[in-house]
């Protein structure tokens, strides 16, 4: 069995693929502090619901964005599941990368592009509603183009309530009914869920306008499902993008 981490500075995705079929999935949180010993506790419980075994695990493959957590992770692996792991890098991936410094693209957004290329073989843009919200873009030949950045939803959410001492914390699963919010909550819930709709489409619009072209827009991450719904430049969503972007690039490692 393959077993893929995606580490993300919020959520931490855990995969694990049997003969190229993701068999099963999780999402925890990411928590620097833990040690590989309190890791395995907790990967050990996931596993037996689903009657995976650690000596089941012959490969170990993640993407990080988080430094922080590689030594526990090295130590983990090679502790419990006798092997040590495989980080993604611009290196490791045969798309070309044409970043300035490709070393310095996220594992996660090279991993997303190789994963969309793959599937649709055409021109993209893959956004990913994380801690940031990204936005990557592929060619039509398969090169790595470059993308954008922008804080994410929950760090704007966030940072009203820690910022604006009369505000509350709000829930962001699901969109106001209306653009004019009639209580502080449904205005910050449109503000926050409207808005970021229309930085993607805007920012989607701006990048077709600079590619010259009509590529097709993909959503993953958390709360693209919520994104969709609100948007109207997502055309659809894949949420296991990123572990299937590391299975994918494990058959050649």
């Amino acid at each position: 069995m393959l077993m893929v981490l995606d580490v993300g500075n919020t959520h931490m995705v855990l995969g694990v693929f049997q003969n190229d079929q993701l068999v099963s999935d999780w999402r925890i949180h990411t928590d620097p502090g833990t040690t590989e010993d309190e890791f395995f506790v907790t990967i050990a419980n996931l596993f037996s619901t689903r009657k995976i075994s650690e000596s089941d695990i012959q490969k170990v493959v993640i993407s990080s964005v988080v430094p922080p957590m590689t030594r526990m992770l090295e130590s983990f692996c090679r502790k419990y599941l006798s092997c040590l792991p495989v980080w993604i890098d611009a290196s490791k991936v045969d798309m070309p990368i044409l970043y300035t410094n490709p070393s310095e693209v996220g594992a996660d957004r090279i991993v997303n592009a190789v994963a969309a290329y793959c599937k649709y073989q055409t021109s993209l843009i893959v956004i990913d509603f994380g801690t940031a919200t990204t936005f990557d873009v592929i060619s039509a030949k398969g090169e790595y183009l470059g993308g954008a950045i922008s804080p994410g939803i929950g760090i704007a959410a966030e940072a009203l309530f820690h910022r604006a001492s009369k505000l509350p914390r709000v829930d962001m699963n699901n969109p106001p009914e209306t653009v004019i919010g009639k209580d502080t909550v449904a205005s910050m819930k449109s503000g926050i869920i409207f808005g970021y709709a229309e930085l993607v489409d805007g920012m989607v619009r701006r990048i077709k306008k600079e590619m010259n072209g009509s590529p097709k827009v993909i959503a993953t991450g958390g709360l693209a499902p919520l994104m969709q719904h609100v948007s109207q430049t997502i055309e659809s969503v894949d949420q296991d993008l990123t572990l299937e972007g590391l299975r994918i690039i494990s058959k050649k490692l």
